[in-house]
């Protein structure tokens, strides 16, 4: 799932980042509603999960101009605001769903993939492919040409996110973002060692290469036209 995250408590945006992360789904945070709000009405997202109390723009406001916009991405809000009233309110506003702090996270994973099967089943996707590359998402597996290949979750992680982005130039800072969580370059050689892996385990003794470096700006998943 893509899914977009708007909160301001810069430690729960962080847990719930990683986790999301960490059960292989794509995920945009925003410290505030404004952000939040422009993030919403720019992108595709599966699902939000927006926080009550916001600085510039509150959930509920954020939530009220996304469905006056025509926006129909599912929301789950999550809010130390628990009361009875504070969930309708909620609701009443345009939210799918609502969670009150403190929560367990399964339940908070539960409730994403359930709302996007309630709202969009055709448009979840649970396998992505690029020319004879497959990915499975639900059994966590990808083959080419109908052999297994091996990777480790790092590996995975990088591979989903070229093949969501195939045929289109991922740069270096697209990839320390949203695979390695950097918001700050490393100085390392992290991404050109987990690329020239993928690459050894995708294109080698393969006639058509899929992995391409794109000199100067970044590598690119594309098969060949």
């Amino acid at each position: 799932m893509r899914l977009l995250l708007i909160e301001d408590d810069a430690t729960a945006a962080a847990y719930l980042v990683k986790g999301l992360r960490e059960s292989g789904h794509l995920v945009d945070h925003a410290g505030d509603g404004e952000d939040g709000l422009t993030l919403a009405l720019g992108g595709a997202y599966d699902a939000a999960v927006v926080d009550r109390m916001l600085p510039r723009m509150d959930g509920l406001s954020v939530v009220n101009r996304l469905r006056d916009a025509g926006n129909q991405t599912p929301v789950l809000f999550l809010s130390a605001l628990g009361e009875v009233d504070d969930k309708v309110r909620g609701l009443k506003a345009g939210g799918d769903d609502y969670l009150a702090k403190p929560f367990a996270f399964t339940e908070l994973l539960a409730r994403l993939e359930v709302l996007v099967r309630r709202h969009s089943p055709a448009a979840v996707q649970t396998r992505l492919a690029v020319g004879d590359l497959e990915l499975d998402l639900l059994s966590r597996t990808a083959t080419r040409n109908g052999q297994r290949i091996d990777l480790q979750p790092r590996e995975f992680l990088l591979l989903e996110y070229m093949m969501r982005h195939a045929g289109h130039v991922v740069t270096r800072t697209m990839l320390l973002e949203n695979v390695w969580e950097y918001h700050f370059d490393p100085q390392t050689n992290v991404i050109d060692v987990h690329m020239s892996r993928l690459r050894a385990k995708i294109d080698k003794n393969f006639e058509q290469p899929l992995l391409h470096t794109v000199r100067g700006a970044g590598y690119s998943l594309r098969a060949a036209s």
